[in-house]
């Protein structure tokens, strides 16, 4: 079972890492284009905290996360995006402050979850642990985009794990959103964590397979980076097939990024 304690810790750690690029920043720098089409450092920010909001919806009031959700129905392909652009035209303090206190109403609205109880979301249900691990996972991909901003190059930590595991569970919704149908037997992953050890999931004895670093299976799997530029070998038709539809987070398949884009 999943540690909820020690989910919430990494969670914290980074939402601490990421406003540690951004808590400084001059109020012009928050204007600043990030390799997200259309979005800024502001858009990027205000996007965390109004997920984190939506989150804590979910996990404190299921019915009101439900009608959020019904109301939304027309503009289901826009509405996060227009949350985005309206965070994004708060004052840069307001908007750090409003992002530090949903992030801390969504770890104690978790920590109330009653075990075995699943959260509605935009995916599927999911447990109190699985969604502060999405939360760990978008975080991550999200201060990647201000990160490659600012030209900061981030320490990759444990935490990688976390998002490197939805990137795994994730293969079949990725098949899915992309009308396609999952291979019926698992693939074997295989990833080299920072620290040299190696992550691993699925049967040793797979047919299937897909190595290399940990921090390219995360660049890749949330669409950071494209996959000509990582070190991440797939071994089989059906591996490398998965490999250049993957996405970790839900909703329509992502722009990616091209290749080349970042030296």
């Amino acid at each position: 079972m999943a540690d909820l304690e020690a989910l919430l810790g990494d969670f914290a750690d980074e939402c601490a890492d990421l406003e540690r690029l951004v808590g400084q920043l001059a109020l012009g720098e928050w204007a600043r284009t990030t390799p997200a089409p259309g979005w800024t450092i502001a858009h990027q920010i205000g996007h965390l905290a109004w997920t984190d909001e939506i989150a804590t919806i979910a996990a404190a009031d299921p019915a009101d996360f439900q009608r959020l959700v019904t109301e939304a129905g027309p503009r289901a392909l826009t509405f996060v995006d227009e949350a985005a652009e309206q965070a994004a035209t708060e004052p840069p303090a307001d908007l750090l402050d409003r992002w530090r206190r949903g992030r801390a109403s969504l770890a104690a609205a978790l920590r109330a979850v009653p075990p075995g109880s699943k959260l509605p979301w935009f995916g599927p249900p999911m447990s109190a642990a699985s969604m502060i691990t999405a939360r760990i996972m978008e975080t991550w991909a999200h201060g990647q985009d201000v990160a490659d901003t600012l030209s900061v190059r981030r320490t990759p930590t444990a935490r990688l794990r976390t998002v490197a595991h939805i990137g795994v569970r994730t293969r079949n919704f990725a098949y899915m959103v992309h009308g396609k149908t999952p291979p019926a037997a698992e693939f074997r992953v295989e990833l080299a964590a920072p620290d040299g050890t190696i992550w691993s999931w699925g049967p040793d004895d797979a047919a299937q397979r897909v190595t290399g670093p940990a921090l390219d299976f995360c660049l890749l799997v949330t669409q950071r980076r494209h996959h000509d530029d990582l070190t991440i070998e797939a071994y089989g038709a059906d591996a490398a097939e998965w490999l250049a539809i993957a996405q970790a987070f839900a909703g329509p398949t992502g722009e990616g990024r091209t290749a080349g884009q970042f030296a």
